[in-house]
């Protein structure tokens, strides 16, 4: 496992800067959202104290950096260079208009130290922390209101030091939601590429209530058994890129939301826009996850060129009752998967509730959803789809998917309820709510 992932890592290292290369028509990308800035003015971590010894505490040389650049206000803004070593800090705040640059052998480690970690108010959309009543604890690397910000470099590593954190979580311990490695709020314009994040606390990458998102060319990295290191998380956000890359974590390598209950209902913002594109990864979770937190809605999300490794389920789209929200519009291609529990899952019964206020009645409405050129390996269940009975998910449409199973016990290939659909050249035959000759008008594909 480790010895993929590494040789992973080197190729993806070695492969970007060939793919960067390659003329439009060549390789499709979605990454020219937002262009890559050039910064002629720079300062280094070392002008503000900053140690990389791996022990020194780097905080206050942060804090100092970015305040600098904040005031400095340069035409084109300014990057804050770290050179190799390990520098260990608390978390801190990015301003506008800068770039983070880890040069090849730098780390950012996260000191472990969670009692000098700030915090901050629970999303709106939210109501509360994903896991406790309260606030939260602050990414470590945070902004908010942000315009123009790039994290990238020569694939230096950004360590959260997760370990303290998910003993914490086992152990009952936390006293609030424990924070991500990258967070960014109301902000837009930003590209984060070619680092390597490693052993998040929890999610790895949370763009919230954002736009013009560019991920491309990270790895993403935490143990297998780590709780909710989800790699990268659009929430409630607009177009959003995410590109070459490689994630193996311990929960959804990408999950898409918008907001819990009735807290996402009320702020109304919606995920739309998402393009998910030359991903690599592993996963006892979901490879490609939309949900469970969709009440502000997701719509027009395409992913294409997936290939996943060892996953608990392939593709999943995942809500439940109280959610509300409109899922629709979602496009999975050329997804290839081998050893997964299941290759396709939606269900409309997953997902816990921030309080017992959640309004029963508010029910997810889910359709058009395609999936097309899926092959898969080792899959024990084609698929499992589970629709609600006073909201039946309508206008699945499966085109060319084959999902080869294992020897094993006995599960029916298919499991399907209160589903509208169609389907062709599917192997092994999906259950009758998606073959019947009477519904293929159900999906305009087809």
């Amino acid at each position: 496992m480790l010895r993929f992932a590494g040789s992973f890592l080197l190729c993806l290292c070695a492969v970007a800067p060939l793919l960067s290369s390659l003329s439009a028509a060549e390789l499709v990308t979605c990454s020219g959202i937002v262009p890559m800035r050039y910064r002629n003015d720079k300062i280094s971590i070392t002008d503000f104290g900053g140690v990389g010894d791996g022990r020194t505490l780097n905080t206050k040389a942060f804090r100092e950096a970015i305040y600098r650049i904040e005031h400095l206000r340069r035409r084109g803004g300014t990057l804050l260079y770290i050179p190799p070593g390990v520098y260990l800090t608390g978390s801190f705040n990015l301003t506008s208009r800068m770039t983070l640059y880890l040069a090849r052998g730098a780390v950012i480690k996260a000191t472990q130290d969670t009692s000098s970690w700030p915090l901050v108010a629970p999303l709106p959309s939210y109501g509360r922390g994903r896991e406790l009543p309260g606030g939260r604890y602050m990414s470590f690397i945070h902004g908010d209101g942000l315009h123009d910000v790039i994290i990238t470099g020569e694939n230096g590593t950004i360590d959260g030091q997760g370990d303290v954190w998910w003993n914490m979580w086992r152990q009952r311990t936390l006293q609030y939601t424990r924070p991500n490695i990258i967070e960014l709020l109301n902000s837009k314009n930003i590209i984060i590429s070619n680092v390597i994040l490693r052993n998040s606390p929890f999610w790895n990458i949370h763009p919230v209530y954002s736009s013009n998102i560019v991920v491309r060319y990270v790895t993403i990295l935490a143990p297998r058994d780590s709780p909710n290191t989800d790699g990268i998380d659009p929430d409630s956000s607009s177009n959003v890129c995410i590109e070459d890359s490689y994630i193996s974590t311990g929960d959804d390598l990408v999950a898409i939301k918008s907001g819990w209950d009735q807290y996402g209902i009320a702020y109304g913002r919606r995920s739309s826009d998402i393009t998910i594109r030359r991903v690599t990864g592993s996963s006892p979770f979901a490879g490609i996850a939309v949900g469970s937190e969709t009440s502000g809605g997701v719509e027009n999300v395409y992913a294409e060129h997936i290939n996943l490794f060892n996953m608990g389920v392939g593709i999943h789209v995942k809500t439940n009752i109280g959610r509300g929200g409109i899922i629709r519009n979602l496009t999975f291609s050329n997804v290839y998967m081998e050893n997964a529990r299941k290759g396709i899952k939606i269900s409309g019964d997953v997902g816990d509730h921030p309080d017992d206020r959640f309004n029963p009645n508010a029910l997810p409405i889910v359709k058009g959803i395609t999936f097309n050129d899926v092959w898969g390996v080792g899959v024990m269940q084609a698929g499992l789809i589970r629709g609600l009975k006073n909201s039946p998910f309508t206008g699945v449409c499966l085109s060319n998917v084959n999902l080869h199973g294992v020897a094993g016990p006995r599960t029916p290939s298919w499991q399907c309820s209160d589903v509208v659909g169609a389907s062709r050249l599917v192997s092994p035959s999906p259950c009758s709510q998606l073959i019947s000759s009477q519904q293929r008008g159900s999906c305009s594909n087809y």
